[in-house]
């Protein structure tokens, strides 16, 4: 339990700082919220002014009666605009609190980097900024704002009741305290799980999302059972959480207006007897003067009491709103927590030669199954090297390093003689131009896509590079050109969008490269175009290419052959041939395959 406190108590804090730049809002909320209270208090004054208008001297007063119900219809009136400018300032609050917690979650998950969504399903990251953040506003400040008003109501209305006859007050202080104990004893355990129910909601979605992207493969596969059962039992899990969530926050309500209803009979009976009790309009208790006790201000007491009773009913909805919205900004709260990567750095002065060096590199995913150990490479500017090996040898890990997606364990990568991780990271990112074998392409216009990166270029320089990359032909084919939107309704292949990212670099001319099966998913005689564009802008730039297809790579001046985290053999072509090792068996091997695909195809 005082880890559950000390966890609630700072998601307060931490939304209170959310809060505190619109301060002008919370202070509307709370005038509004204390002339909403006021106006609902006045009026049961106003109406039972009336009825004893009517009946307390057996002549009805209509001018006084039509003087309370003229006040009681203001007051009406009066309370809707109170409650109406109540809940704008309360919405204008939620607005901006769901604008910034969503603003700093992206920003947080942009600025965590690679390592971040590597190790995070994305459907349950999507539901933390989407769905979480929505349930914090709807619960904490729609809560919050229930609760103020209630606490308001309570204490305006024990005063006035107080006032009104003291005996009937302290009965209602006395018996309303049983509500809140059973609302207490009920959410209890609420918090635990509604915290289990939103992180398995983030569960199902991440499935759900995996499962739509991949439909073709689970398809092909017959896959679609195992899917299936696995959704149904997240599902299940979900299912048996929420129900237990939720009978646990509904039975609050029930029990509280139960109890509240008994205090309601109770004190209404009370009241009766009062009433008859009274003679002369002067009512007397162990000799001791109470005043008159009429019909009328029985029927303001019995409203009161009821105004009185009500917000425990409201704060028992409250507590069960508030612990959901704990639980989700816990959530949303990691994400935002999320440490950055470090920026900083001291500028590079001068024009990048890209001179690399990987100087004793360790580095691991997981601490216990090592990866690199203790890696040395030099690499001379404008060189073109070569990356090669079985998967899971670490082609990919040495190029998230050289790029600092990752940071090494232990050592240094330098370019030009500086370590990478002293240069600012816009500045270092700019150097390089990577292109992957997934294509990334935004919802936008198909010049945005190639410019992306490089949004001063002009319309004459994109179509260049689109031109350089063997695009332009299908550019031209769409229904407009390079102002088509990429949206799911334009039918573009996986060889058609790379040929894109492809351009994309071109435009953006940097001094190194990094290409990643860049024309993996691009025929073979657009392929033999695309590689002599390559050879084009790698001309002077130092290149990397990670590559499966051996006869891509045959004139890389260094080719690193790489198996289990380390580089096995290194030299040109010619050499590691003539070695007759590791290389030489792999591009045997390769060679063979395609020499019997031929024949089979013959």
């Amino acid at each position: 339990m005082k880890e559950i406190k000390k966890i609630k108590g700072g998601i307060v804090r931490r939304l209170m700082s959310y809060i505190r730049p619109y301060r002008g809002y919370v202070a509307g909320a709370v005038v509004f919220s204390v002339l909403y209270v006021a106006f609902v208090l006045i009026g049961p004054v106003l109406y039972g002014e009336a009825i004893d208008a009517m009946i307390g001297t057996g002549q009805v007063d209509f001018s006084r009666v039509y003087g309370m119900v003229g006040g009681f219809a203001a007051c009406v009136l009066a309370c809707a605009a109170a409650q109406k400018l109540l809940n704008n300032c309360v919405n204008s609050l939620c607005y901006k609190l769901v604008r910034d917690l969503r603003r700093d979650a992206f920003d947080s998950l942009t600025d965590a980097g690679v390592k971040y969504i590597d190790t995070h399903a994305q459907g349950d990251v999507m539901t933390r900024i989407v769905n979480d953040v929505d349930v914090i506003t709807d619960g904490l400040l729609q809560g919050a704002a229930q609760l103020f008003t209630g606490v308001m109501t309570i204490l305006a209305t024990l005063i006035v009741m107080f006032i009104v006859n003291y005996i009937i007050a302290l009965v209602v202080v006395v018996l309303t305290p049983l509500s809140l104990f059973v609302a207490a004893a009920i959410t209890k355990r609420t918090f635990r799980l509604f915290r289990k129910q939103v992180r398995i909601q983030g569960e199902l979605v991440a499935h759900t999302k995996e499962m739509f992207g991949g439909q073709k493969s689970v398809i092909l596969f017959n896959e679609e059972e195992y899917s299936e059962k696995k959704f149904e039992g997240i599902n299940a899990r979900l299912n048996e959480i929420g129900w237990r969530a939720q009978y646990a926050s509904a039975l609050t309500n029930p029990s509280t207006r139960f109890v509240n209803a008994v205090i309601s009979a109770f004190v209404g009976t009370l009241g009766v007897i009062f009433c008859i009790m009274s003679d002369g309009g002067v009512l007397t208790l162990g000799g001791v003067t109470l005043g008159a006790f009429t019909v009328g201000k029985l029927s303001v007491f019995l409203s009161y009491a009821k105004q009185y009773t009500k917000p425990f009913n409201e704060i028992s909805n409250v507590v069960t709103q508030l612990q959901n919205a704990f639980a989700s900004a816990a959530r949303v709260f990691e994400v935002v927590d999320e440490p950055g990567e470090n920026k900083e750095g001291e500028p590079v002065l001068g024009k990048c030669r890209g001179d690399i060096a990987f100087e004793d590199v360790w580095f691991s995913y997981d601490a216990q199954k090592p990866l690199i150990e203790g890696l040395d490479i030099r690499v001379k500017a404008g060189s073109k090297i070569a990356i090669v090996g079985p998967t899971g040898c670490g082609k990919t890990t040495l190029i998230n390093l050289l790029m600092r997606f990752y940071a090494p364990d232990k050592g240094r990568i330098t370019v030009d003689g500086r370590d990478i991780a002293r240069i600012p990271l816009d500045e270092y990112r700019k150097m390089f131009g990577m292109v992957l074998q997934e294509s990334f392409l935004a919802g936008e216009t198909v010049a945005y896509n190639i410019a992306y990166g490089a949004e001063h270029a002009s319309r004459e320089e994109i179509e260049r590079a689109a031109k350089a990359a063997y695009c332009d032909f299908f550019i031209g084919n769409l229904e407009q050109g390079y102002d088509t939107v990429l949206t799911g309704n334009v039918n573009i292949s996986q060889g058609e969008k790379q040929l894109l990212c492809i351009a994309r670099v071109m435009l953006a001319d940097p001094p190194m490269l990094i290409l990643d099966e860049a024309t993996s998913n691009i025929d073979t005689m657009t392929e033999m175009r695309i590689q002599k564009a390559f050879r084009k802008i790698m001309r002077g730039r130092t290149s990397f290419v990670v590559a499966h297809r051996l006869s891509t790579v045959l004139d890389a001046d260094l080719i690193l052959v790489m198996d289990h985290g380390s580089v096995i053999e290194q030299g040109t072509h010619a050499q590691l041939m003539q070695k007759g090792g590791f290389y030489s068996r792999l591009y045997n091997a390769q060679f063979a395959k395609a020499e019997r695909a031929q024949n089979a195809g013959g």
